[in-house]
């Protein structure tokens, strides 16, 4: 393992690891029918960890801690496959790690270990909601998409500066407010593998940890073009600059 690439995977696993440990753990301990307090306590418990990392470990690594910023980056050509393909693999071993520890330290898998899932007769009002697996795959793609946008927009285009963990860490937490109770906003498939391989409940995997990556890769391909566009008119403006005639 070169040595230039080592530092990167480590903070990716310890970024993923604490991501798992702390968000999935607050999903446990707060559990099922919180409320709006409860997914406020977890959103910020996400949101919050990811802006720490961040600013930790963004300068070693990127600060991803989630498979699907990786394929984002790596879909704006903002990174090497062979870099990615490791992240992407101590991502998901540092998920399932957190999962286990977390299993471990609550005495086992009877909380679920914030383990994500479709809502069931969601008490909304005076209606109860059911979401489908369609809808809970549009739901996490949406909010992944939203995620990496705000990632590709910030850290990588740069243009948040220093502030790009603070912009990163709320976006999770705004995205968990609204998804909290449908999907479990997961959006992240490490986030979901870990605490299904701790559980051995898989129930919607396919969805969890394929959803996220279909909205990383509809915000890389926005991204570029826009990007794209933003370079074709400032190259056209001296254009017409040029051709303007003196007063």
């Amino acid at each position: 393992m070169s040595n230039r690439i080592a530092p990167k995977l480590l903070a990716e696993f310890i970024g993923t690891f604490a991501l798992i440990f702390i968000g999935a753990g607050a999903g446990a301990v707060v559990g099922d029918g919180a409320g709006l307090a409860g997914i406020a306590a977890i959103a910020f418990a996400h949101g919050l960890t990811v802006m720490a990392f961040a600013f930790a470990y963004g300068p070693v690594s990127g600060g991803h801690f989630n498979p699907s910023v990786t394929v984002g980056v790596l879909a704006a050509g903002a990174m090497r496959t062979g870099e990615a393909i490791g992240y992407i693999i101590v991502q998901l071993i540092g998920g399932v790690v957190g999962a286990l520890l977390l299993r471990t330290v609550l005495g086992g898998a009877e909380t679920g270990l914030g383990t994500p899932a479709l809502a069931h007769d969601l008490a909304l009002g005076t209606t109860f909601l059911t979401i489908t697996p369609a809808a809970g795959f549009m739901i996490e793609a949406v909010l992944g998409f939203f995620l990496v946008t705000v990632v590709l927009s910030t850290a990588v285009a740069g243009r948040a500066g220093s502030l790009a963990p603070l912009a990163i860490g709320m976006t999770l937490t705004l995205n968990i407010l609204m998804g909290g109770a449908l999907t479990g906003a997961a959006f992240n498939p490490a986030r979901a593998l870990g605490p299904m391989v701790a559980t051995g409940n898989f129930s919607d995997a396919w969805l969890y940890l394929t959803a996220p990556i279909v909205g990383a890769i509809v915000a890389a391909i926005l991204h570029t073009g826009l990007a794209r566009l933003v370079q074709e008119r400032m190259a056209a403006e001296p254009d017409r600059a040029a051709q303007t005639p003196a007063e």
